[in-house]
């Protein structure tokens, strides 16, 4: 296959790219400048400007281009960009799908765990109702725009991506290994995860399955509390996880973010990637917690 992927530079296109690449297909990464490399195509979401002949040549669209939901604090202007850097993306690709006398196949397109907001400890499954707050508006605007395709369109509904280097966890670990980290608020919370090298499988699989559409979550099928998952970290560290943080503390210095990232529970349920065939390598907390100390160690 050919595979167009936007947000080829951020961590879940990276090893989307890879897993492709080792797979024997052939990822084409979108650049927000001239193209320098054969496996790389130039475009402007900002304008909407694309290649209108590339999408006569590839197979599948992967669409991951946003900013950074991590970098804090939400100002005004930042959230501004946060939307529209999702938003235009998908539309530039959207209407050059749209476009196409040979479009792609298929279109995975981004969306996140945010579109649930605050669930509780009830289970969030693909048929729960959109939430409340920025990021639950965030992603269902994205997905309103995504499913406009004239293609099979699947939303991946990401949450906490566990990896090695960067993503969720980055600023995480420094403090977990130094001993002055520990569980966030009440930390009975429920974080969703999912491993990256999961995540960039799933979305594979996805392309992969011709009877995939509609929402996906992109999640562990076993659910952890933000206590379970620090804690298991600072184990696996052999640090101690004391320090707990209040929840007013996060509030005030994170502002909006703190309870739309980090305070708010997500129980989500894997149930229908597990039905469309998926099999995880990292089903569990343990064996995922194990993967990312590994390599730090």
């Amino acid at each position: 296959m050919r595979v167009l992927i936007s947000g080829a530079s951020g961590l879940v296109g990276t090893e989307v790219a890879r897993q492709l690449k080792e797979a024997g297909h052939e990822p084409l990464k979108l650049v927000r400048r001239a193209a320098k490399a054969a496996d790389e195509v130039s475009w402007n979401p900002a304008k909407g400007e694309i290649d209108p002949e590339i999408m006569e040549s590839v197979d599948a669209v992967v669409n991951l281009a946003g900013a950074t939901t991590g970098k804090i604090p939400w100002t005004a202007k930042y959230k501004k960009e946060i939307v529209a850097s999702r938003l235009d993306s998908t539309k530039t690709l959207v209407t050059a799908i749209n476009r196409a006398g040979n479009p792609p196949r298929v279109l995975i397109s981004g969306s996140a765990s945010g579109f649930y907001g605050e669930g509780g400890s009830s289970w969030l499954s693909e048929e729960s109702p959109k939430g409340e707050g920025f990021l639950s508006d965030l992603a269902n605007n994205w997905e309103q725009e995504a499913i406009k395709a004239r293609a099979r369109v699947v939303l991946v509904r990401t949450t906490l991506v566990m990896s090695r280097k960067k993503g969720a966890l980055g600023p995480l670990m420094p403090l977990l290994k130094l001993g002055i980290g520990g569980p966030i608020g009440s930390g009975k919370q429920f974080w969703a995860w999912i491993n990256l090298v999961d995540e960039a499988a799933a979305i594979i699989h996805l392309i992969n399955t011709p009877g995939a559409s509609g929402p996906f979550n992109l999640t562990a099928p076993e659910p952890a509390t933000c206590e379970e998952m620090i804690v298991g970290l600072g184990k696996a560290l052999k640090r101690p996880t004391f320090f707990r943080i209040p929840e007013f503390l996060m509030k005030l210095f994170i502002g909006e973010a703190a309870q739309e990232l980090l305070l708010v529970s997500q129980k989500m349920t894997a149930n229908k990637l597990l039905a469309s065939g998926f099999r995880f390598r990292y089903p569990d907390l343990q064996s995922s917690i194990d993967w990312v100390v590994a390599k730090r160690k």
